[in-house]
């Protein structure tokens, strides 16, 4: 109708000079008319100029008093004419209206606001009200008033766009329908000799080519990311792939006779062999709680030697990181509460087979505040893990160098009907914190798991080979992009996760 009612008034003048005064005299709608106005333009059926206009606009309380009456109109017909003690008026009136209009009748002069209210005059002229009601049905109010109006935030600007239409120099009083294809039928019926085809536009885009896939480990990577975020962590930077066994063992009060630091299960740099960049002070408290203790520890009783603690390495884990971070907040004057995460790649020397890698993804989440307990610790552990699709977990004593105490995870596996390890966990020793500087009461909880496992058992993968190195199929790719949300549990219900002995193994490594 719009388009109809456009070509048909054109066709006996040669001007619409503007859109919405057209459209309210048709009853159109002025959105309607505006969109036909630039389907003409782009077939050059007419010419379009702009216009723009200022208006005010109510905003919704601007509307809520042109429709009920301003608030100091409401509280001075809520005043009898004896008066009303202030309790009962505030009683009678809405909190907000009560406030505004005090204030607003007190200014107005029409009321004295003792104990007891009572009125200054007898009969008021709602103002406010009338202007209201002026602008919204559009017509021109004083410029004191807008200035009123607008500092009570009862109107807003708003900018009114509309058309000047002229004709353009294809038009015609009805559009041509143009063919956009040339069908079977055309060609049989002879059509095509009388078809007016549509010009190609050759500066259109084309539809986006699918050109890559995420891979199944950054989409489930991602997937933590944001489970992490809407619980309120922030992400810490993991970007050094080469640590000093200081960061990585050392300031986790991890004895430099461990095991795990020997060559076997740590990839240790030929070049640069060593690091010069440690904080001294940190290192003297450091290594006086290996050597004798402190903080109500006796310590580890052995020589601690810096040249072990400057030999660098392939981070055997995150932790390393969030050691880094804990010793920077601790330097934070005053102590500020943190929750971190981490999802990155660690590096352990360990023979490859179908569940083990030499590098792998390690996630890992920290929490830091005063008091925190065991209780806060399991807290936060089923929430997370809640939100993977494990609502069922249980938790088993463990033995960690730098967290006391300690506990693996399991939860319940619907598909294997049996429970499985899923993380790690603890709450931090204070032979860690405390030479770090941070306050006597603040502890912290944190719980690490793997990337690669939950993935595998998410996508049905029994070969961790198949997922991470140079034996990764990329058909796995598009078999796996339109997988649903991280639930590992839901996924593992599948028959063939079911009964697959190799998931089962993994499940079990996990």
């Amino acid at each position: 109708m719009a388009e109809e009612a456009l070509l048909g008034f054109l066709e006996k003048n040669d001007l619409i000079s503007d859109s919405g005064q057209f459209a309210d005299e048709r009853g159109l709608d002025h959105n309607e008319v505006v969109n036909v106005i630039k389907s003409l333009h782009g077939f050059r059926y007419v010419e379009a100029e702009d216009i723009k206009r200022e208006a005010w606009m109510l905003t919704d309380e601007g509307r809520t008093y042109a429709a009920t009456g301003s608030p100091e109109i409401q509280l001075f017909l809520a005043i009898p004419p004896e008066g009303i003690p202030k309790e009962e008026l505030q009683k009678k009136l809405d909190p907000a209206v009560y406030k505004i209009g005090c204030a607003q009748a007190a200014k107005n002069k029409w009321v004295d606001m003792g104990k007891l209210v009572t009125r200054k005059v007898q009969h008021v002229e709602d103002k406010v009200k009338c202007l209201l009601l002026q602008i919204q049905d559009g017509q021109v109010v004083d410029q004191d008033d807008i200035k009123a109006l607008k500092a009570r935030k009862l109107i807003a600007s708003q900018t009114w766009k509309g058309y000047s239409v002229k004709k353009g120099p294809n038009y015609a009083p009805k559009r041509k329908i143009v063919a956009t294809d040339l069908t079977r039928e055309n060609l049989q019926r002879g059509e095509w000799k009388e078809l007016e085809f549509k010009e190609y536009n050759f500066s259109a885009k084309g539809l986006p080519v699918e050109g890559g896939h995420l891979h199944p480990l950054l989409k489930v990577r991602q997937q933590l990311k944001d489970i992490f975020r809407q619980m309120g962590f922030e992400e810490m930077p993991t970007n050094n792939f080469v640590e000093s066994s200081f960061w990585n063992f050392d300031a986790l009060f991890q004895p430099q006779q461990h095991p795990a630091r020997d060559s076997h299960d740590t990839f240790f740099l030929k070049a640069p062999s060593t690091t010069n960049k440690l904080p001294d002070g940190y290192v003297d408290r450091v290594k006086s709680v290996h050597e004798s203790g402190g903080y109500g520890s006796r310590g580890y009783g052995y020589d601690w030697k810096i040249e072990e603690a400057t030999k660098n390495l392939l981070r055997t884990h995150t932790t390393a990181v969030s050691s880094r971070m804990l010793y920077e907040l601790a330097k934070q004057k005053p102590f500020v509460p943190k929750r971190y995460f981490s999802i990155d790649r660690v590096f352990r020397n360990e023979a490859v087979d179908r569940t083990h890698l030499a590098e792998f993804h390690q996630i890992e989440g920290v929490v830091c505040d005063r008091g925190l307990t065991l209780g806060d610790l399991i807290g936060v552990l089923h929430d997370f893990f809640s939100r993977l699709g494990m609502s069922k977990l249980r938790f088993k004593p463990a033995y960690n160098p730098y967290t006391e105490p300690s506990m693996e995870i399991f939860s319940y596996h619907e598909g294997f009907k049996k429970w499985v390890e899923v993380g790690n966990s603890g709450m931090f020793r204070p032979e860690m914190l405390l030479p770090m500087g941070l306050p006597e009461d603040v502890r912290v909880i944190a719980w690490g798991l793997s990337l690669e496992r939950p993935t595998m058992i998410l996508y049905g993968i029994d070969n961790i080979r198949d997922l991470f190195g140079p034996k990764f199929h990329f058909l796995l790719l598009y078999r796996t992009q339109n997988a649903k949300t991280l639930s590992l549990n839901s996924v593992a219900a599948d028959s063939r996760l079911r009964h697959s002995p190799a998931n089962l193994r993994v499940s079990q490594a996990l």
